[in-house]
């Protein structure tokens, strides 16, 4: 499987089908097989979810995406999507999911983060969250090769707290996002990468937008 960081918190994974998670960066030039969409907020949606294939999100926004002529399956915390060997599990995360509608924050059920197993790699992306101590059972129950962290502080987990989410989830390669795309969330994470591989056994990479790297 191939990684590429698009920015902020999207992803390109790339085998068997090409995934993008949280595909605001991208524009309108989301060239994909399935989509997967973390929560509704706008620099995760981004602004033109009808340019979206297949999409998995929760369930309240699968069924404001299928209104726009989305291919949108609703999914709900602990649920797994089993789609041409490839599985999707949504997982939980601390944040907050609404999009704005007229002016109006319209709710769009709960956030989440995924769990996306492809080719005999496990990816997990954890979403806009903070720390939460069942990391560890994503760990425990999924055993992924790499976990996408937010970082960034403000909206979500800081480097402290991803540092720790790091060890509860145990993955052997972290990847830090959703930091430094605006002034509230700047980070300078070069301490966070020298924490991380001084003090366990897992490596991190700070990826700059168009990286990838092969798992």
């Amino acid at each position: 499987m191939e990684i590429t960081f698009a920015g902020h918190a999207c992803f390109i994974l790339s085998g068997s089908k090409k995934i993008v998670i949280d595909p605001m960066p991208l524009g309108e030039n989301i060239d994909a097989d399935i989509v997967l969409i973390t929560h509704a907020h706008a620099d995760h949606l981004g602004d033109f979810p009808e340019k979206f294939p297949k999409t998995y999100a929760s369930h309240e926004l699968a069924g404001w995406l299928l209104k726009r002529g989305v291919d949108a399956v609703g999914m709900n915390i602990g649920g797994t999507a089993v789609e041409d060997g490839i599985s999707i599990t949504m997982v939980h995360a601390e944040h907050s999911n609404s999009l704005e509608e007229n002016g109006v924050p319209v709710y769009m059920g709960e956030p989440c983060g995924f769990v996306i197993s492809m080719d005999g790699a496990c990816v997990y992306h954890a979403g806009d969250t903070g720390l939460f101590s069942d990391m560890k059972l994503i760990g425990s129950l999924y055993h992924p090769d790499v976990s996408l962290l937010p970082a960034g502080g403000h909206y979500t987990m800081g480097p402290a707290e991803a540092m720790m989410a790091a060890e509860f989830v145990g993955a052997p390669l972290v990847i830090p996002m959703h930091y430094n795309t605006f002034p509230a969330i700047a980070q300078d994470l070069t301490e966070f990468k020298r924490a991380i591989e001084l003090t366990t056994g897992m490596k991190a990479e700070l990826l700059h937008p168009g990286n990838t790297l092969i798992i």
